[in-house]
């Protein structure tokens, strides 16, 4: 059979190009091989390999740390006063504005005066009247006194003088008092300001009927400077709060969780005096100054009283504490570059760092990012390292 020449020279090249391609993937395979990075090369090959796992990592530190209790508190103010009218009237004025500071005996708010006015005219009248009766029913009372005396009149005549001097004289004390309520009521007018504080939002404006002791306030008025903060303790740290506080006034610190500042200090001043069986805690309270302002009645806040320090405290991140089904642990940079799992016990937590009861010494680096790529002896390459802050 004859094959015909195209079809011979297509066979010819195929199989050059094949023959090519073998040698090419040899002479790479052996390159991969000789080279100080490859597979061949094995971990002990020098700088950091493709497999080193990027990690960060921070020194385990030695120092003084607070011993404290931790929770969630709730700013309370110092005293809320809701402004309610004693009288019924038209609102005609305000003399704030809502949110703003006041000063106790400051002006708030004005009812119309006109009603009132005149009540206490009309009283006055009556008044004015009726001392004019009792005078004179005193002097005829006298005269009858004397007429009977002499026998001219008699001791039935003598004895009613008598009652309705009495009687006008009783009523000119009533007169009086009509006097100083139309007073009061004329004083309930005007409102000002109970006490030093904020001011809330104005429920009800000028023009409206407001009604005596209604139920919806004017305006409610908060004292914010100071503040209290209000939380709870287990009744297990119950113990060691009451024996520091038997030592001298304890200090306690609040900051609201989204507040990068410092926080703010304040005293602790009150332990509830029963444990709430339900949730087996303690109500304590604490006085902050706040002249700042920047605790809000009704804001939460993480809250922390300061028993004392420790001053030999090993501390480390608490992103460097992993937890397993063993308890914590921690993975510790060897000087080979590889890392160790090491369990570790936490005494506590102060803000963001972990106090180490057992597990870590001084010096060691351990890793605080980067842990779920290890497992116990891997090669690690160090990205980012540094210490906690001391």
């Amino acid at each position: 059979m004859r094959v015909p020449k195209q079809s011979f020279l297509s066979l010819i090249v195929i199989a050059a190009v094949a023959a090519s391609a073998c040698s090419g993937g040899e002479a790479a395979s052996e390159k991969t091989a000789s080279a100080p990075g490859g597979r061949g090369a094995g971990r002990g090959g020098a700088g950091a390999g493709a497999n080193d796992v990027p990690v960060t990592t921070t020194s385990v530190v030695q120092k003084s740390m607070p011993i404290t209790i931790e929770g969630i508190g709730t700013v309370i103010a110092a005293s809320t006063v809701a402004i309610h009218s004693q009288i019924t009237g038209e609102l005609t004025a305000i003399h704030f504005v809502e949110g703003q500071d006041v000063q106790k005996g400051q002006l708030l708010v004005s009812f119309d005066k006109r009603p009132l006015e005149a009540a206490l005219s009309q009283a006055q009248a009556t008044l004015d009247r009726d001392v004019a009766q009792a005078a004179y029913a005193r002097t005829q009372s006298t005269r009858t006194m004397d007429l009977q005396k002499r026998g001219i009149a008699t001791r039935d005549q003598a004895d009613q003088s008598i009652a309705n001097a009495a009687a006008l004289d009783a009523a000119v004390a009533a007169d009086r008092a009509a006097v100083e309520n139309a007073k009061v009521q004329l004083d309930y007018a005007t409102i000002s300001s109970p006490l030093d504080g904020r001011t809330g939002l104005l429920q009800v404006h000028p023009g409206n009927l407001v009604r005596a002791n209604d139920t919806q306030p004017i305006v409610t008025i908060n004292k914010i400077t100071p503040v209290y903060v209000s939380f709870a303790i287990p009744e297990a740290q119950l113990p060691s709060l009451k024996r520091y506080m038997a030592q001298g006034e304890l200090e306690i610190t609040a900051l609201a969780p989204d507040d990068s500042g410092p926080p703010s200090r304040g005293r602790l001043n009150f332990v509830d005096n029963a444990v709430d069986p339900t949730t087996g805690q303690i109500k304590i309270k604490g006085t902050f100054p706040n002249t700042d302002h920047r605790l809000w009645p009704g804001q939460f806040v993480n809250v922390a009283v300061t028993l004392t320090s420790d001053p030999q405290a090993i501390t480390v991140p608490m992103a460097a504490v992993q937890t397993g089904q063993q308890g914590d642990y921690a993975f510790v940079v060897k000087p080979d570059q590889t890392v160790e799992l090491r369990p570790v016990t936490v005494a506590r937590r102060s803000g963001d760092q972990a106090v180490i009861r057992d597990g870590l010494k001084p010096g060691e680096t351990v890793v605080t990012d980067g842990q779920l790529r290890l497992v116990p002896g891997s090669r690690v390459s160090v990205k980012n390292a540094g210490t906690p802050k001391g």
